[in-house]
């Protein structure tokens, strides 16, 4: 693979983390007024919207394989990923879920390696993420030392990392049918639509636009609906069809450095010595994990 390729697959990742790190944020302002819920509903369709104008064009139906994958990555990637993260969002802080989820290159790396053929790891890839791992778990101590937070919402933000482990792995089989990626993200995201119907309707969902009157509301929505699913959904997805699902995933680290910065500026969210050790760590295990992950042989 020539190298301004895969430049371009580490910038698209890079961008994409920037943008899902600042977002635990803009979702954690929109809790105050929306539920879990309606948060992911309002999303979803302004994001479904965009790409729909961006590219109309639908994809066929082809067979049931194909189109089997297209629905697992609307379940795993889109419904419940999101609805796990709101959730988690309720019970604990901004910075805490983003930090758990950046747990998800491992659950990435051990799927990848059983069910995708050209991934393979080495033990420095484990390394790393162990270094990672530890500061995760200061950052984490920092929050139940100081923060006070609910293992219920741990519980939820490890989940959606698991969840979204099985969306990466999904998405390096869907990225080899060479459809646009811009269609094929709006096919999953059409499919997660479909999932949440009946959430909908289990709790009782009424539409309503008063809600976006205010501002803050307004903007928040519209950078997590045109940003944050729209546009990141499709530069990830790109990014996995260069790097794979391991490597790309490896980006994941970074997010929580991302969302503790953003959240001790925006929203006040107290940050310590054990929060900044916990960064550097972090730092220091996606320095030993780079370039750890190489192709297995065919």
């Amino acid at each position: 693979m020539d190298k301004q390729r895969l430049q371009k697959g580490h910038l698209l990742a890079l961008f994409t983390i920037f943008i899902w790190g600042t977002a635990s944020v803009s979702s954690k302002v929109l809790l105050n007024s929306f539920s879990p819920v309606e948060l992911f509903f309002y999303r979803i369709i302004i994001a479904y919207i965009a790409l729909l104008l961006i590219s109309p064009h639908f994809i066929k139906f082809k067979n049931w394989r194909e189109e089997l994958h297209f629905i697992a990555a609307g379940l795993t990637g889109v419904t419940l990923y999101f609805l796990f993260q709101n959730i988690a969002l309720l019970y604990t802080y901004a910075s805490n879920v983003g930090v758990l989820t950046s747990i998800s290159p491992l659950f990435t790396a051990i799927l990848a390696y059983f069910f995708l053929k050209e991934e393979e790891l080495n033990i420095k890839f484990f390394i790393g993420f162990a270094i990672s791992i530890v500061g995760i778990i200061l950052i984490g101590y920092n929050g139940n030392y100081v923060l006070k937070l609910s293992p219920l919402g741990d519980i939820f933000a490890i989940l959606s990392a698991i969840v979204w482990a099985l969306y990466c792995v999904i998405m390096k089989k869907v990225c080899t049918y060479n459809y646009n990626s811009i269609q094929y993200t709006r096919k999953i995201i059409f499919y997660g639509i479909l999932f949440l119907i009946p959430v909908l309707v289990y709790t009782n969902f009424h539409f309503s636009l008063t809600k976006f009157y205010s501002i803050s509301n307004l903007v928040n929505i519209l950078y997590l609906g045109l940003g944050a699913s729209a546009a990141t959904y499709v530069t990830w997805n790109y990014a996995l069809s260069i790097l794979g699902a391991v490597k790309t995933s490896a980006y994941l680290y970074i997010s929580p450095i991302i969302t503790i910065a953003v959240a001790a500026i925006v929203l006040m969210e107290r940050l310590t010595f054990l929060s900044i050790l916990g960064v550097l760590l972090i730092l220091v295990g996606i320095y030993f994990s780079e370039g750890k992950i190489k192709g297995r042989a065919r």
